[in-house]
């Protein structure tokens, strides 16, 4: 059906405005990605120095009996992080299904869930999965460090304070990975990783570690220390990858639109040259009609 001059201009000029709304999109989602990459790298700096902490007490202690009572947790809690901004596309369709998956390969326990976002909460709905306790997502890398405190607070209420004995914590997330794609990642966090118990191995210094600490209340500070960070860098990673995923997304908007764009610019200058020929050929007519 021929298009004419009108439509096709209105047609121009929405794909024009649709244009500068994904450009912008593509720009903010590349600008409130950096705060949450540099969040990750400060955490990662943090981290170390509290598995050093850990490495040095585990050294000094030559292990401790408290570390290996962690062998048959009762309770197992999922720590799901989603997103509750759009434009991003299945990203909290993703964190559920890995949340069913991972859950009918382990072993029966008594299961709990806390969910980042309550659009990662209706993805689990979807599953018949019903979340403990839903928590709001960061709108800022400011709130990364408060949505932590959060979890770690739940950790050890959940756990009655001796999260180590009574609770498995394992955290799911996304992270980015080549191409713009992204990946889910389960990383547990409770029990304690065994590397990180073998005193051999995890002090290379010459200096021989000390504490002035009681060593139940070090022992409990460098592990709430340690679960703090981790799910900071969760939380950070997880941000980065929404962000650095709806860019992707926007960029391939914005290819679309300039396809369509190019088409209709074609169109346009085909039907305006037609309307020019139209014009000339009717002054034409008239002119030789006179003759």
């Amino acid at each position: 059906m021929a298009q004419t001059l009108e439509h096709l201009s209105r047609k121009n000029d929405t794909l024009t405005s649709i244009r500068g709304i994904v450009h912008t999109m593509k720009t903010l989602s590349a600008i409130n990605a950096a705060p949450y990459e540099q969040a990750a790298e400060s955490i990662e700096a943090y981290h170390r120095t509290v598995l050093q902490g850990l490495a040095a007490f585990v050294y000094r202690t030559g292990g401790m009996s408290q570390l290996t009572e962690v062998t048959q947790p009762a309770q197992r809690l999922l720590v799901a992080f989603g997103s509750d901004h759009g434009l991003c596309g299945n990203y909290n369709e993703l964190v559920a299904g890995a949340v069913v998956q991972y859950t009918q390969k382990q072993p029966m326990l008594q299961q709990h869930i806390l969910c980042i976002g309550s659009r990662l909460a209706n993805a689990l709905y979807e599953h018949d999965f019903i979340p403990d306790a839903i928590l709001m997502p960061p709108a800022s890398a400011d709130g990364i460090g408060r949505l932590a405190g959060d979890i770690v607070t739940h950790i050890e209420r959940l756990g009655r304070g001796q999260a180590l004995a009574y609770l498995a914590v394992t955290l799911i997330f996304t992270q980015r990975a080549k191409h713009g794609y992204q990946e889910t990642v389960i990383r547990p966090l409770l029990p304690l990783d065994e590397a990180l118990l073998q005193p051999q191995q995890r002090w290379s210094s010459r200096s021989l570690p000390d504490y002035t600490m009681r060593t139940k209340d070090l022992l409990a500070s460098l592990i709430r220390n340690h679960v703090f960070a981790s799910v900071f860098r969760a939380s950070a990673e997880a941000m980065v990858t929404e962000n650095a995923t709806r860019l992707a997304l926007m960029q391939q908007a914005e290819q679309s639109v300039d396809e369509q764009l190019d088409a209709v610019q074609q169109d346009l200058n085909s039907v305006r040259q037609d309307e020019i020929t139209n014009e000339l050929m009717d002054i034409v007519i008239g002119h030789l009609a006179k003759l």
